[in-house]
């Protein structure tokens, strides 16, 4: 539970159906340190907590604050710092799914006697064939698979998600209806939890002793490798990025990619960034673990993707390529790559160059 209406009517519905609910916060973040106490939103906000405990005093069930503010530390925070100084974009919500709201909650559920665990999540899990998957919840416009398909054949099959047949007015509603008008009104978050003010530049230099200085010295050049002129630091750029350059050309340039061994930023027109495939790893199968090279999958390559058709061919080493029936644009390494069949989630893998 974090305190937001999501998590809280999902608590609410199993309670209304006979399930026996123990309501579980994580602390992963020492919120006061990074100034994120006073904010209403997300689970970043120690007001958060506050609001998940009164909901289960309100409603009669146990309330515990799970303090994994170590692991988080370990596998998402050194991650999310290994990631920009390689020169990837990375999504610490799709590690953060996977091992802390997951396989640590589910290791406490354990010690709490519980076999499912539930989250506020727009999302469906279904059984068929003996593989535990994911399909597209009732809201489209709130589907969240594309930061889901980390989860492990285990962690699905003990897992509910009481949003998924739900729109999310339908979702304020019901908390109204419950009496939870404050939780009801309350806005949604889209930053990341440990970067209350969205600046990850600030928070790399604060994280990496020097960084600055090291990443000093770089420059700006166009693809044929003309130079245009220096930037403060390869990790402070993202594929796709557009403002914040500082270089005149006379036409929009773009970041089409990053070079960390030279500390190069190559940029170029917005039809440099166009790709035709890509290379993902760190794969997770769900629906099936085999794929028919000559179909054509909805491959997503962001959050709030429509998607674009692609084949997809398995290779050595747990990787696949991916290639687009029409060239995309925004192939980003360090992004998640999710792949579909209608609204059902096949998989996905983390991207590692745009070859």
């Amino acid at each position: 539970m974090s305190g937001g209406v999501d998590s809280t009517v999902a608590a609410l519905l199993l309670r209304d159906q006979g399930y026996e609910v123990i309501g579980l916060t994580m602390k992963v973040w020492d919120y006061e340190s990074s100034g994120c106490q006073s904010r209403e939103t997300g689970c970043c906000s120690v007001d958060a907590i506050h609001d998940a405990r009164d909901t289960a005093v309100k409603f009669g069930f146990p309330h515990y604050v799970l303090d994994l503010r170590k692991e988080f530390e370990e596998k998402i925070i050194q991650n999310f710092i290994s990631e920009y100084l390689a020169g990837h974009t990375p999504n610490p919500c799709v590690l953060c799914n996977k091992y802390m709201k997951w396989e640590d909650l589910l290791r406490k559920a354990d010690q709490l006697g519980c076999h499912y665990i539930a989250t506020g999540h727009y999302a469906k899990v279904i059984n068929e064939n003996g593989r535990w998957f994911l399909r597209k919840g009732a809201d489209t416009e709130k589907d969240q698979t594309y930061v889901l398909w980390g989860l492990s054949q285990e962690s699905l099959s003990r897992t509910l998600f009481p949003l998924g047949e739900l729109t999310k007015p339908e979702v304020r509603e019901i908390a109204r209806s419950h009496g939870m008008t404050h939780i009801a009104g309350k806005s949604e978050s889209f930053d990341i939890c440990f970067i209350p003010d969205n600046d990850y530049r600030s928070f790399l230099k604060n994280r990496v002793p020097g960084l600055e200085q090291k990443v000093q010295g770089g420059q700006f050049v166009t693809s044929d490798g003309k130079v245009l002129g220096p930037h403060e630091g390869y990790p402070f750029y993202t594929i796709g990025q557009r403002k914040g350059l500082v270089v005149a050309v006379g036409y929009p340039l773009y970041v089409n990619r990053i070079e960390p061994e030279t500390n190069r930023v190559v940029l170029g027109p917005r039809e440099e960034l166009n790709r035709n495939s890509l290379i993902a790893g760190s794969l997770n199968f769900l629906k099936t673990e085999t794929f028919d090279q000559s179909t054509l999958f909805r491959v997503c390559i962001r959050y709030h993707d429509s998607g674009s058709m692609a084949h997809i061919e398995l290779l050595p080493g747990d990787k696949m390529r991916i290639t687009f029936e029409k060239a995309v644009q925004g192939v980003t390494p360090g992004q998640s790559v999710v792949f579909y069949d209608g609204d059902d989630l096949l998989g996905g893998g983390i991207i590692l160059n745009d070859q």
